[in-house]
């Protein structure tokens, strides 16, 4: 790109975090805006890029007032009547869309491009550890912090290859050319965008279509589409304890730990243990590790890769645990999502109680999908459930977490709001395991969450 200076609209989000610092460190001028101040914005500004998060035109530093050397790059989830993105529009910048411009990098490099409606993040992030500690390396651009490289972004100085989530939010992954891709599932969700569950999978088949000649596709077995390839491209499918071409078997979880044998289409791998022991994760892992040996990995090092890998924030994220108590955290937002992770720790918790918190995300997927979200939370031993987080929507009537909460079976609940939970935590006291729940804003709630937690010993 013949830009010299990268302004982005949106920065603090964890997709446009990484990419203004992919920018940064290759040299280039990057600053941004954003409405909220965050732990991430402000290592943003420790690494050198200066943001502000007033909507004033007058913050925008000079620098970045002339248009033919700023590239301006937008969420969107920035409104089109923000007075920055108009003043930009007005005065004849070029504005892209974080998708649009990591598409371009993957029509420059070979993309390795995650997608499904669960587990992307996670399924990118093995991936991209699995091959930076193998002989391959790689570029990656992740949905999450990376718990061994406290980063969202990972560079390379000898490989070509660069790991992206290919988000399916506003098409967004429609914009990727990839090289390799997986899809981890097509179940519905997004219908504020997509309006049918049809439309969304037409949008997962259109996806596969962009992979490049010569590339690789990877789809879980049982998921609900048809590929629409080129003829040079390669099929493949992945599963647990099902027959497809690469695939899990022999799992075995004792003693916190889990551990199973991994089957490509020409060899196995057996003994292969979780770094993060999550059932769920054998799943991931599969994928990922498809992955990494189409890339050329060894079988040696996917076992050491998967058994360092160290797992992301927010995603079944341990907060604290003691002889009496567990407390988990995860990003599930959706119905499948979170009736996998409930599953997940009853798994490895046993008989042990588990009291969950959700804090559902968007009015749009709380109406679309109440059902879904109280068959879930039914799985609890005891459900708090608090307000909906809005995020980009506006209430719609008749929409709010009573309409989950009357629908959940488990006799054990109670629905409050954000402001209430710590008072209500405080007089509980049967619970073995705390889970929190949520892409909203939950996980503020987490430090004060521990303190209780502590404090109770």
């Amino acid at each position: 790109m013949s830009y010299q200076n990268f302004y982005f609209l949106g920065i603090g989000g964890i997709g446009m975090s990484a990419l203004a610092r992919f920018f940064r460190a290759k040299g280039f001028d990057v600053a941004g805006y954003d409405r909220t101040r965050s732990d991430l914005t402000q290592q943003l500004e420790k690494e050198g890029i200066a943001i502000h998060y007033e909507d004033e035109v007058s913050l925008i530093p000079t620098l970045f007032k002339q248009p033919d050397n700023t590239l301006v790059v937008y969420t969107p989830a920035v409104p089109a009547d923000h007075s920055e993105r108009l003043f930009f529009e007005r005065h004849g910048f070029k504005l892209l869309k974080r998708a649009q411009v990591l598409g371009e990098i993957t029509r420059q490099q070979r993309g390795i491009c995650i997608a499904g409606t669960h587990g992307k993040t996670t399924t990118s992030t093995m991936t991209a550890h699995l091959l930076k500690e193998s002989h391959v390396d790689c570029n990656a651009f992740l949905g999450g912090i990376s718990k061994n490289y406290t980063t969202n972004l990972l560079l390379s100085q000898k490989s070509d290859y660069v790991v992206i989530e290919a988000d399916e939010y506003d098409r967004s992954f429609h914009q990727l050319t990839p090289y390799m891709a997986v899809i981890t599932a097509a179940d519905p969700d997004h219908l504020d965008i997509y309006g049918t569950p049809e439309a969304f999978r037409e949008s997962f088949e259109h996806f596969t279509s962009l992979v490049r000649e010569g590339g690789y596709l990877i789809v879980k077995k049982g998921a609900e589409l048809t590929p629409r390839v080129h003829p040079t491209v390669k099929c493949y499918t992945y599963a647990v304890d099902q027959d497809a071409d690469f695939k899990a078997t022999n799992v075995r979880i004792s003693n916190g730990e889990i551990t199973f044998d991994f089957h490509t289409p020409t060899e196995e791998i057996h003994n292969i243990r979780l770094g993060v022991p999550v059932p769920v994760n054998v799943e991931n892992g599969t994928a990922a590790m498809a992955l990494a040996w189409l890339a050329g990995a060894t079988a040696e090092e996917l076992k050491a890769g998967m058994a360092s890998f160290k797992g992301i924030h927010r995603r079944f994220d341990m907060q604290y645990k003691s002889d009496k108590v567990v407390f988990i955290d995860d990003y599930a937002h959706h119905p499948t999502e979170l009736k996998t992770s409930i599953s997940s720790i009853k798994k490895v918790y046993g008989e042990r109680k588990v009291c969950g918190i959700f804090q559902p995300h968007l009015y749009t997927r709380t109406r679309d999908f109440a059902e879904g979200f109280a068959e879930a939370l039914s799985l609890l031993d005891e459900v708090i459930l608090l307000d909906i987080y809005p995020a980009r929507e506006q209430p719609i009537p008749g929409v709010t977490s009573q309409i989950i909460f009357d629908r959940i079976t488990t006799k054990k609940k109670t629905l409050c709001t954000k402001q209430e939970l710590l008072g209500i935590l405080q007089k509980k006291k049967d619970f073995d395991v705390l889970a929190t729940f949520g892409a909203g804003d939950i996980d503020r709630l987490l430090p004060d969450i521990k303190k209780l937690l502590e404090n109770k010993e």
